[in-house]
């Protein structure tokens, strides 16, 4: 890809998680993997997102204002990750939005690969080609597609540094391409659950499963 990549400002997340989650669609998550030459960049077009309203939203990690050492990051200015270690074995990159002290953020939930696929499906353990999905179809194949984990909770998505993340401008999407649902996996949240809060580009195959309706 010859398009210069700029990040997104850190003003751009700091706003409502909701709208934060709707504008990154289309956006792309850059990363860089250290060796070599400068190292190899990896790139995602981001094509799912959920966001997670803070105190008052029962499925956030911030329900309730609850804050511990797992959770930190969340508390930052809006800009920052927040990379989570879920069912001891997947990873799951968040983007903090909002002021500092608040705990909202925008799980991002699904990327499509377009620049560096084969480090991608080597970082998968993949040896055969991957349907549309499997290499970043989901938040815990996201992270290990772009060999994402703790060492990278808190760094600044608003700047590029070597080995680091960065959110940037890429293909923004029309409001009627945007389906909405309710988020995955928090059926423990009461009514929370049923909030329409998980964001996807409509008819994109690289959105996890279930697609929605």
């Amino acid at each position: 890809m010859s398009r210069p990549f700029r990040p997104l400002p850190a003003s751009f997340y700091r706003r409502e998680a909701e709208v934060v989650a709707r504008e990154l669609l289309g956006c792309y998550l850059v990363r860089r993997i250290p060796g070599g030459s400068g190292g190899e960049r990896l790139v995602l077009r981001l094509v799912e997102t959920e966001a997670y309203l803070g105190a008052p939203d029962r499925a956030s990690h911030a329900w309730d204002g609850r804050r511990t050492e797992r959770n930190a990051s969340l508390y930052l200015p809006g800009g920052h990750a927040y990379v989570y270690f879920i069912y001891g074995m997947h990873f799951c990159l968040n983007a903090v939005t909002g002021p500092a002290g608040v705990g909202s953020a925008v799980l991002l939930r699904a990327g499509e690969p377009l620049e560096g696929l084969e480090a991608m499906a080597a970082l998968r353990r993949w040896t055969k080609p991957a349907r549309p999905g499997d290499l970043a179809g989901g938040p815990g194949k996201l992270c290990q597609a772009l060999a994402i984990d703790r060492a990278l909770d808190g760094v600044r998505l608003d700047r590029r540094a070597a080995g680091e993340l960065a959110i940037t401008e890429g293909e923004p999407a029309a409001p009627e391409e945007i389906a909405a649902g309710p988020r995955i996996g928090v059926d423990y949240a009461g009514e929370a659950a049923a909030w329409p809060l998980r964001f996807s580009l409509r008819g994109n195959r690289h959105v996890s499963r279930p697609w929605p309706a």
